[in-house]
């Protein structure tokens, strides 16, 4: 089973989860209304062509921010019982013992594993962009060198490089950014998106993306990673 944000890190950490055992499916938390998901606000119906895409079924609740460690716990324990054994993160960063997943997981009674765990952050997401995923910006934070500009960007080798250059890890572990990942070697055919309005919040900027039922892409091609 793994905790899928629809972003970079957890797509990348679910492709080696799916190089070495049989997953289960896709854990979701949702905002309390059902539309999007709690973590990068990606709308339900672009995760769920993700999870089919991916070929993988989605567990998905809604949660307040209060209720969502509880929410989480409950899923988990339905991940066990359908025959989960190991709950997959994209952690980077997180202590091996004694984070909030190692907690969750303890509680209900199934592994953890962390498959990009104390990986170095420019290696990581080059490894990702050189197997062939495609993702694009949807979320920034403009207190944290990002630009509102940078949003439906395609993350590419170009891009990793311009971030270090402006002293931004490339990685986002610190929230800089988030991504919406829309293909890549465990997809069976690519994400159709379409990129909408930007939204403002406070220090964040967001891009509206909502699934093409046509089937359409808008993400330009000379944009596409390599």
């Amino acid at each position: 089973m793994a905790s899928f944000s629809g972003g970079k890190d957890s797509t990348l950490a679910l492709y080696h989860a799916m190089n070495t055992g049989e997953p289960v499916g896709l854990i979701v938390v949702m905002e309390e209304e059902g539309r999007r998901s709690r973590s990068h606000g990606i709308p339900e119906a672009v995760i769920r062509a993700q999870a089919e895409a991916v070929g993988l079924p989605v567990h998905a609740a809604p949660a307040s921010w209060e209720a969502y460690e509880k929410v989480f716990i409950g899923l988990l324990e339905q991940a066990k019982r359908q025959g989960a054994e190991v709950l997959v993160t994209g952690d980077l960063d997180m202590p091996a013992h004694g984070c909030w997943h190692d907690r969750v997981t303890r509680l209900a009674g199934i592994g953890l594993g962390m498959p990009l765990w104390e990986r170095d952050h420019v290696e990581t997401v080059r490894e990702f962009i050189d197997l062939g995923f495609q993702a694009v910006l949807v979320t920034v934070n403009l207190s944290m060198g990002m630009r509102e500009a940078d949003l439906g960007r395609m993350f590419t080798h170009e891009l990793v490089d311009e971030l270090a250059a402006r002293g931004i890890d490339p990685c986002g572990e610190s929230g800089e950014f988030h991504t919406l990942v829309i293909d890549g070697p465990i997809f069976r055919h690519p994400v159709p998106v379409r990129k909408r309005e930007v939204v403002r919040d406070g220090e964040y900027a967001f891009l509206s993306i909502e699934l093409d039922e046509a089937g359409g892409q808008d993400v330009p091609d000379s944009d596409r990673g390599r």
